[in-house]
């Protein structure tokens, strides 16, 4: 009979849903597995890199319920964002239409892939179901004093009309999402103090994550940034004000010959208000004219170095001198407090700046055995070397200069020890419709108030029109905004901004342990039975915003009591890319393959079998139909197979054990069959090799159809090569694998049925050849039993007749034993 996928696929799907096959319940007997894929945004259709990333999640949790763990396997939808709002107005729909019709159109599709999600727990964060956890949580972090409003330099996408996370900023100073360039803009804004975590952030990536791959923690290492130094404090005697800047290197305190401050540094405003006319003129164009690069563009050692001198100057701390202010293009008010004390001696972006204007060049490090002298340097010298023009420190080497120096500027007042990160609070505003609705009002009596936990959820209205992607729908419904003060009753209004959608996906994992709970975010049992989340699976783009997230919630989330994990993911498996006519898939580019057409074609068996045989998981994948035909055929064999055959392999019978096999060709079969379990097993489960372990279930393929011996015995081997075949290929193409089991007598699925296991005797050689060497050189090869000891194979060796014969009497010095393989006896004369 034909393999008809169509027909075969439809069944075992209905099947495995009427039979609840995949529906896990929490269990403390049992041990669990929490196997997860990143949840997709809902953009009306799946394509390539879903295909792979959920085909490798499936195979795992399908693997690991066969090795009988209880296995949590969901599936959801990220379903907040701006898309779904340049959707609408493209399309002429509403964001809330437009989302749901596509979750259930991408609920079938990945129904249609058979992959083996627990269905009742999918979660869609634009539920009011979900998001009204979400600003619960937020009010639990603004009542630990982790949320706090101010306005503040913020980054700026125009396209899309909305404030971006400094992680959002991308490629040079674009936006994640639309690729335009993102300028600076002062608002007013909701920040989340995740530095509070910065440290165990940090600290954690080396004791916690040893199951993520060390590129992900480099790149979340370098994003947190940890450093340690001072904080140097500068008087202002003029503006009546101080400015405090961190250096890592304070042994280079007494080079310090300008100060600058990045164009949004706060005293900028200050200085430009005390100005005269023309002066403050001339100052506020240049911080307009910098502000608008971006802080990719304006970081970049090898961009232009820009300033404007004010005529104001700091005190140095340590001579008293004045030191002029300046601002510079190059100095950032993300990274530290927006102020660098500039040592142009011994930094190079100093050095430039300072090249350009004009600046003294004063040296207080000198490399060991040279000389330094500023007017003729031609570059900064950054290395340790020896302090000069330091004073009483002259003549330290840097290692000891640096704690001394900081330590005589604590007791001198001017200076504080301190942890410095790269990492900022998390902005978490979106001027936008399509999002969580924060949940705080605007009272003119009593200011910004959280809105009572009871009266949870702040309901986004569903029916809204988008006209403008630059702004809210919301701020044009009044009787959405009209509300009334909780604290004094009296008229206020609702805030306008909604959340980051980060924040959706900053915990989800755990609301899927308890879908459907009404009186919390999850059931605490739950999450403490399910959680961490043994396997996560998705793209290395993430590392340095949805991963840092999410390991923030997880912390605070534990700190509350909600949990007791304080690490969400214990393993991390990035996937590569899918390539076609070499560049990454994309509708820009014209070079997608819709997985629809390919799945009508030749079926979900096959191009879940191609994606996961094609490539490593890590590696990028290149498309090729061929490579698709290729796998569709290797289905046909199996089947063909065991159609061909099925009158031996549906009889009756337990497989033959080793020791009763006399035959050297049977005993061959056998040991291929098991050391084909023990590979994939290991392919599968410790070296998450998916592209090998296909390999080796099709050079048992070719065995089987090799494999010409007859007889009850060769049968017997024969029911079970099939049966290891397709229980070893069922996590990899699972509707094949079912109706073939079904074909063969089985009256329970092959996906519930066990993982076969090999079996120690069939895995043993039955002989192995061992060179027998006397001072170095071959006397003799004997043909002994695999396995043996050291010192069994020593006594062996021995006693062998001619070994005894070669040694002629002589004394033996040494033996030198390699198991399995060599003996070298060292003997005098």
């Amino acid at each position: 009979m034909a393999y008809d996928f169509h027909a075969i696929e439809a069944k075992w799907q209905r099947v495995w849903q009427e039979k609840r096959c995949f529906e896990a319940e929490t269990d403390p007997s049992r041990p669990k597995f929490y196997c997860l894929e990143m949840f997709p945004y809902p953009s009306g259709a799946l394509h390539m890199g879903h295909i792979r990333n959920y085909s490798m999640g499936d195979m795992l949790a399908r693997f690991l319920r066969k090795k009988g763990m209880n296995v949590l396997y969901p599936m959801g939808f990220d379903a907040f964002g701006m898309p779904a709002e340049n959707a609408a107005i493209k399309y002429r729909t509403k964001p809330h239409d437009w989302t749901w019709n596509n979750i259930e159109h991408m609920t079938s599709q990945l129904k249609s892939m058979g992959y083996s999600y627990d269905w009742r727990r999918r979660v869609e964060t634009c539920n009011p179901n979900y998001y009204r956890w979400n600003q619960w949580i937020f009010l639990q972090m603004y009542k630990k004093g982790l949320v706090y409003r101010k306005e503040a330099p913020v980054n700026w996408c125009g396209s899309c009309g909305t404030v971006l996370a400094n992680e959002q900023v991308v490629d040079g100073g674009h936006c994640w999402r639309c690729h335009s360039s993102v300028t600076k803009k002062n608002l007013r804004q909701w920040f989340i103090k995740i530095t509070d975590y910065a440290q165990e952030l940090v600290d954690d990536i080396e004791t916690k994550l040893g199951g993520w791959p060390e590129r992900v923690r480099i790149m979340q290492r370098n994003w947190i940034g940890r450093s340690e130094g001072a904080q140097l404090t500068f008087h202002l005697p003029e503006l009546d004000y101080t400015i405090e800047a961190f250096t890592t290197r304070f042994d280079t305190v007494f080079g310090i010959t300008f100060i600058a401050l990045a164009p949004e540094h706060e005293l900028v405003r200050k200085m430009i208000e005390r100005l005269p006319e023309d002066e403050a003129r001339k100052l506020s164009d240049f911080v307009d004219r910098v502000g608008a690069q971006s802080a990719i563009e304006r970081s970049d050692a090898g961009a232009e170095k820009l300033g404007c001198k004010t005529p104001f100057c700091g005190r140095h701390p340590v001579t008293g001198k004045p030191i002029p202010i300046w601002i510079a293009n190059y100095v950032l008010t993300d990274y530290g407090t927006g102020a660098i004390m500039g040592v142009p001696a011994h930094d190079q972006r100093d050095f430039d700046f300072c090249r350009k204007y004009g600046i003294e060049v004063i040296p207080v490090i000198q490399p060991e055995g040279g000389h330094l002298d500023g007017a003729t340097m031609t570059a900064a010298f950054e290395d340790d070397g020896i302090a000069c023009n330091s004073g009483q420190f002259d003549g330290l080497p840097t290692a000891r200069a640096i704690p001394t120096m900081i330590a005589w500027g604590e007791r001198e007042g001017f200076c504080k020890r301190e942890v410095n990160f790269r990492l900022r609070d998390w902005l978490i505003s979106r001027q936008r419709y399509w999002g969580t609705p924060i949940p705080f009002v605007h009272c003119p009596h009593c200011g910004v108030v959280p809105v009572p936990e009871e009266q949870l959820p702040v309901l986004l209205p569903e029916d809204v029109e988008v006209k403008d992607v630059g702004r809210s729908p919301l701020l044009d419904m009044p009787e959405w905004l009209a509300t009334t003060c909780p604290q004094c009753g009296a008229p206020a209004t609702r805030e306008a901004d909604t959340m980051d959608t980060f924040f959706c996906s900053s915990w989800y994992f755990n609301r899927y342990c308890s879908p459907n709970d009404t009186k919390a975010p999850f059931e605490r049992a739950d999450v403490d039975y399910w959680m961490a989340v043994d396997q996560y699976i998705g793209g290395i783009e993430h590392a340095c915003l949805h991963l840092i997230y999410a390991r923030f919630f997880t912390k605070f989330l534990a700190d509350i009591g909600m949990m007791k994990v304080r690490e969400p993911f214990i393993n991390l498996l990035t996937q590569g890319m899918v390539i076609k006519d070499g560049a990454k898939m994309s509708k820009s580019l014209g070079n997608v393959v819709d997985p629809t057409e390919i799945v009508e074609k030749y079926g979900a068996d096959t191009v879940r079998l191609f994606i996961l045989f094609a490539a490593p998981p890590q590696n990028d994948l290149d498309w090729s139909e061929r490579g698709v035909e290729g796998a569709h055929r290797f289905l046909g064999r199996v089947w063909r197979y065991v159609e061909e055959h099925l009158d031996v392999l549906r009889s009756t019978g337990d497989p033959i054990p080793m020791n009763r096999l006399q035959d050297p060709v049977l005993r061959d079969f056998k040991r291929r069959i098991h050391t084909t379990i023990e590979a994939v097993t290991r392919d599968i489960d410790r070296e998450k090799q998916f592209n090998t372990a296909i390999a080796r279930l099709m050079e048992l393929t070719n065995a089987l159809y090799s494999f010409a011996a007859e007889g009850a015995e060769a049968d017997a081997l024969r029911r079970e090569a099939v049966n290891v075949l397709l229980n070893c290929l069922s996590p990899f193409s699972p509707h094949i694998a079912e109706e073939l089991w079904e074909m063969l007598g089985n009256a329970d699925p092959i996906s519930v049925a066990p993982w076969p296991v090999a079996e120690a005797d069939a895995l043993a050689q039955d002989a192995v050849t061992v060179v027998v060497q006397i001072n170095g050189k071959v006397r003799a090869r004997l043909e002994l039993p695999a396995g043996l000891d050291g010192a069994e194979l020593e006594a062996r060796v021995m006693a062998d007749p001619t070994v005894r014969e070669r040694l002629d009497g002589r004394p033996v010095v040494k033996t030198i034993v390699v198991p399995d393989k060599l003996v070298n006896i060292v003997v005098k004369g």
